[in-house]
């Protein structure tokens, strides 16, 4: 079956058990516009003009009923229901980095020292709770990643001494500490937990791999041999085998084969730059934020931008997708966490922070997300403070 190049005119649906059929939806939606084109525009809770309507309203068009929530039997949290948990931690330095373990039952923190702290959130999230991993880092640490394959491993990564450290929490001393000639910003792990890949300060992607040398009975981490390619960000895709690459300073996005590294699209993504990538577990969608304020949602089977989340006011710092793909959190320079509807786009909920976040993340296994960042000082208040905060269904 060939791929459907515009997701508005025909969908896949169930019928009794059977492999999906193609339903085309053209009349449905020829009927719908009849009716939205009848039905008076009415004004909610401000002024109106002549007629009931108000001009100055620009509304966005309703999404495809196939799309939503109700006709696809799923019941979204009510997360205005949920209020954020914020955890101060008692030093001046920031926050720079969160993220989950793969099993979901710890969350790691790093950026106010040169430790990790790493806490069981089910068992408590203040600062004596948290498990402290010290001795890898000379200075500031900037990023946390966690083996997609073992819930005892993770990384760290320090622009400032140049430094990715690997630990196991079942130890306190880290299992093995990489120096590099760059200084790298972000991580990732490859699905099989055996190629780490680091973007640095001058926006190059490079390469860690876990394997041996002839000579060699135990394997470790050290650096590939295959040339850096240009990017900011990065992540491997589900199978291992590409790349999605960005450039805070470009506009397109690229994806290239691994482990050739060769270029297979080019895709037109934002007008500032793009900031953040991110990919839904499902394998339907890869998200992007931009310095422009937006995420595009792309479709992966044809690379075509499927729909846009224009939430929010600031630039993008970071993207997330739930563990179920419904749902993405995005951090930006506002001091709020927005959260947005994969399908529809429709804005959900937006969570008040104390501060910008530079991160998000979503539990790997619930409907919660974690996110930090730092409190500034007002006038006559107390000093600036980093604060972990955790949103959602926490029972």
């Amino acid at each position: 079956m060939g791929f459907c190049k515009s997701p508005a005119t025909s969908v896949d649906l169930p019928v009794d058990g059977w492999p999906s059929k193609r339903i085309c939806l053209e009349g449905i939606e020829r009927e719908l516009e009849t009716e939205l084109r009848m039905e008076p525009q009415r004004s909610w809770g401000g002024a109106s003009g002549e007629g009931g309507r108000d001009s100055s309203i620009v509304r966005a068009p309703s999404p495809p009923p196939y799309t939503t929530f109700a006709t696809r039997a799923i019941h979204p949290p009510t997360f205005s229901a949920f209020k954020p948990r914020d955890y101060k931690q008692h030093t001046q330095l920031a926050m720079n980095h969160v993220a989950w373990s793969c099993d979901g039952k710890r969350l790691a923190g790093v950026g106010m020292d040169s430790k990790a702290r790493v806490w069981m959130p089910d068992k408590g999230m203040d600062t004596k709770s948290a498990t402290l991993f010290s001795g890898g880092h000379s200075d500031e640490v900037d990023y946390v990643s966690w083996n997609p394959t073992h819930p005892d491993l993770f990384c760290t990564s320090s622009q400032k001494d140049r430094r990715v450290v690997f630990w196991d929490t079942r130890q306190m001393r880290h299992v093995q500490q990489v120096s590099l000639k760059v200084s790298p910003v972000q991580t990732g792990y490859s699905p099989d937990g055996r190629v780490l890949l680091y973007t640095s300060a001058g926006h190059q992607t490079s390469f860690l791999v876990y394997d041996k040398e002839d000579d060699e009975v135990k394997e470790s981490w050290r650096p590939s041999t295959k040339e850096a390619v240009i990017g900011s960000a990065a992540i491997f895709n589900h199978a291992g085998d590409g790349l999605v690459l960005a450039h805070h300073t470009e506009y397109t996005l690229r994806v290239v084969d691994y482990p050739s590294l060769a270029l297979r699209e080019s895709i037109a993504a934002h007008v500032g730059g793009c900031a953040a990538v991110a990919l839904d577990p499902r394998g339907r969608y890869l998200a992007s934020g931009g310095s422009d304020s937006i995420v595009n949602i792309f479709d992966l089977s044809d690379w075509i931008c499927a729909r846009t989340i224009t939430a929010c006011e600031h630039s993008i710092n970071s993207v997330s997708f739930s563990h179920d793909g419904e749902y993405i959190a995005i951090a930006s320079a506002g001091s709020y966490i927005d959260i947005c509807a994969t399908e529809t786009a429709v804005s959900l909920h937006r969570v008040p922070a104390l501060a910008p976040s530079p991160t998000v993340a979503w539990h790997p296994s619930r409907h919660i997300i974690a996110y930090c960042g730092q409190i500034p000082r007002r006038e006559g208040g107390p000093l600036p403070a980093p604060v972990v905060s955790l949103f959602g269904l926490m029972e």
